[in-house]
């Protein structure tokens, strides 16, 4: 008599680090003051919005699209001054490149290096390539320290690493000549992360003729576009030929390459709203250093990392209080009890302030 075959389930099939992965968080916003994701807060103008309305009802969404982006690379490259010796990758938001750049070098035993604590989906995309992740240590001021990036470079020979330039969720902007001594060092690709370029003032977006194993990743969504969900990446064509191989086809949706290239028509727009948080960042982070027992870090990015007695604590009761911020405690040693604020609106940062001083 024939048996029913044994039925097994998720612990029996799925890879091991995929089952010790938990999921990115995002939490429930409905009726909340939202500084927890690094958005920008101010919507577009009205006569731009419906501009954008009238374009994006003669698209022909029947249609797959196109995926060369022509249209839109060729208004990056002008917009973004990205050099006429480099090839551009596109994605569904700069976290679909990390992931195509870890699936096409991840080689047996190969390794993804990345300074720590840093963008978590570092870690979380090496392991699903099946990569070797080594994690750097910043210094306890969560500055770069460099000799033991370079050590562990020297020991583990990467094929891929990462620089979150500035980094996130510190805020920080590592010194330039260190990230050019990694470029210099390192045997592979080394993915300069600019996701936040539009409040730092810093790019390698220039320098990219001047290292071979460069790429600039970047993102629109810190700029005011999240919800389009577009990334896009500069490198020398023989890296672009190679990822483009791994990219899903047709991920950049008609949607967000035609948005996102008659957006960015009017940077000028974006440009001005980044300034207003840049401004108000300054007077956040002054405001949030006259609270007692709170210690804010400098920025070079749209958000201000915090530290308190307890962050546990004091992010349940900002909650209570309709105040959503990201908690950091836990996930890395030098994060302990810290809570990452997002740069809002004054009225928003406002009343943050004022619930924080409330929760302590």
């Amino acid at each position: 008599m024939k048996r029913d075959p044994v039925k097994l389930g998720p612990a029996d099939l799925v890879r091991e680090e995929i089952l010790a992965l938990a999921a990115y968080p995002v939490s429930a916003s409905a009726g909340m003051i939202k500084l927890d994701a690094m958005e920008n807060p101010y919507r577009l103008p009205e006569p731009l919005r419906e501009e954008i309305g009238r374009f994006v009802s003669t698209l022909p969404l029947n249609r797959y699209p196109d995926p060369t982006a022509p249209a839109l690379k060729a208004r990056l490259r002008a917009t973004f001054a990205i050099p006429d010796a480099c090839d551009i990758l596109l994605g569904n938001g700069s976290d679909e490149l990390i992931q195509i750049a870890a699936q096409t070098l991840a080689r047996p035993g190969a390794v993804l290096l990345a300074p720590e604590p840093s963008f978590v989906m570092y870690r979380v995309y090496a392991a699903i390539a099946h990569m070797r992740y080594v994690g750097v240590p910043l210094n306890a001021d969560f500055s770069l320290d460099l000799r033991r990036v370079l050590d562990a470079i020297e020991q583990h020979q990467p094929a891929l690493v990462f620089i979150a330039y500035p980094n996130n969720p510190t805020g920080n902007l590592f010194p330039e000549e260190a990230v050019a001594a990694v470029l210099a060092a390192a045997p592979g690709l080394v993915v300069v992360d600019e996701a936040y370029h539009a409040f730092a003032g810093k790019t390698f977006m220039a320098r990219l003729p001047e290292f071979p194993n460069l790429m600039v990743m970047r993102t629109v969504s810190k700029l005011g576009l999240a919800g389009v969900r577009l990334g896009y990446a500069a490198a020398r064509p023989e890296w672009i030929r190679e990822l483009d191989k791994v990219r899903s086809p047709y991920n950049v949706s008609v949607l967000a390459q035609a948005v996102t290239e008659r957006l960015l028509a009017h940077i000028g727009v974006l440009e001005n709203q980044a300034a207003r948080i840049k401004s108000e960042r300054a007077v956040l982070i002054e405001r949030l250093r006259d609270l007692q027992r709170v210690e804010a870090f400098a920025s070079d990015a749209n958000f201000v990392l915090v530290r308190v007695s307890d962050a546990d604590a004091v992010c349940a009761r900002l909650q209570a209080r309709q105040i959503l911020v990201r908690n950091l405690n836990g996930s890395h040693p030098l994060l302990a009890n810290c809570l990452r604020f997002t740069v809002g609106t004054p009225g928003e940062n406002a009343l943050a302030l004022a619930a924080l001083a409330e929760s302590l």
